[in-house]
C-alpha cells in the first residue's frame, strides 16, 4: 500500500526533483521547540524528516547526535512523547517522518503496540539502526509485517551479497552511507558515491538517498548529482546547539541553502 514516502518520491520524480532529507533529534531542545523545528523544515522544503528517538546508549551516533540525545531525555522527552510529537506535527502538516531507532526503546515500549501507536500517530517508515534484517527474520515479532515502511541502511564496505539482500527486502527509500564510521559533519562524503549508489540500483527501484558527513550546499548538490535523495542530519542538529533560544530560524537559515542546491538539479 502506497504511503506518505512512496506518494513523495513519485512527486519527486514527475518534477525530475530530487529528496532532500532532514534528521533531527525528537525533543530536542525540548518538546514545542522540537515542533517548531518539525514545521520549519516541512515548510521549508525538506521532502522527508528522520525523526530520532532519544536514547541513552546511541552507539552508531557521533557527538553532536549523542548530545541531542541527551538533552532530549534531560528535557523530559520519552518514546511516548516522541510519538505524540508525531501526532502534533500531524495536525498541520503531511511531511512523511521517518522513525531513527535502536531495537531497545521500541521493545521496551512493546514491539507490535510501537508500530501501531506510530503509525497511528503519522509515521510513516523506520529505520532500526541495530536490528539486522537476517536476524529479524529469526523472530517472527520482529518481522511481523507493520505498516510502517522499513528502512535499510546500506554502507560503502558492505559486501556486494549483502547489498543485495538489503536492497531486495528494502521498502520506502535506501539510505546509503556516504562513508563509514559513526553520524556527524566531522568527515566529508566519498568521491565515488555514483559508484555506490549504482552498485545498490542493480537490485532495486526503490530511491536511495545518501547521508553522512553532508554539511555544505556543494556537497548536497555533489549528493544530488548521483542519488535520489540527500540526507543531512548533524550539521542540522548542531543549529540546534548552537542556538538554544532559537533553534528553528538557525536550522532554516542553514538548511535553505542545501535544499536549494539539493533542488537545482535535474
Amino acid at each position: 500500500m502506497s504511503n506518505r514516502i512512496d506518494q513523495t518520491f513519485a512527486s519527486l520524480r514527475e518534477k525530475n526533483q530530487k529528496a532532500f532529507v532532514a534528521y533531527v533529534a525528537a525533543g530536542d531542545p525540548n518538546f514545542e521547540a522540537s515542533l517548531e523545528i518539525l514545521k520549519t523544515l516541512a515548510d521549508a522544503g525538506a521532502d522527508i524528516i528522520e525523526l530520532g528517538l532519544p536514547f541513552s546508549d546511541p552507539l552508531a551516533d557521533g557527538i553532536v547526535n549523542q548530545m541531542a540525545a541527551d538533552r532530549a531525555l534531560k528535557s523530559g522527552m520519552t518514546t511516548a512523547r516522541s510519538i505524540e510529537l508525531i501526532r502534533r506535527f500531524r495536525e498541520t502538516h503531511e511531511t512523511p517522518i521517518v522513525l531513527f531507532t535502536y531495537l531497545n526503546p521500541v521493545f521496551t515500549y512493546g514491539f507490535e503496540k510501537f508500530h501501531s501507536d506510530a503509525a497511528a500517530a503519522g509515521a510513516d517508515g523506520i529505520l532500526l539502526l541495530d536490528l539486522p534484517p537476517d536476524e529479524a527474520v529469526l523472530h517472527g515479532e520482529l518481522f511481523a509485517n507493520h505498516s510502517l515502511k522499513r528502512i535499510s541502511l546500506i554502507a560503502p564496505t558492505t559486501p556486494k551479497e549483502r547489498v543485495k539482500l538489503l536492497a531486495e527486502a528494502a521498502e520506502g527509500f535506501i539510505y546509503a552511507l556516504s562513508r563509514t564510521g559513526v553520524t556527524g559533519a566531522h568527515g566529508a562524503p566519498l568521491a565515488n558515491i555514483a559508484e555506490i549508489t549504482a552498485a545498490i540500483k542493480e537490485y532495486t527501484d526503490v530511491p536511495v538517498c545518501v547521508g553522512f558527513g553532508i554539511s555544505t550546499a556543494d556537497q548536497a548538490e555533489m549528493v544530488a548529482r548521483a542519488a535520489d535523495g540527500v540526507i543531512v542530519g548533524s550539521a542540522i542538529v548542531k543549529q540546534v546547539e548552537l542556538n538554544p533560544e532559537h533553534p528553528a530560524a538557525a536550522v532554516l537559515a542553514f538548511t535553505a541553502p542545501l535544499i536549494a542546491a539539493t533542488k537545482s538539479i535535474s
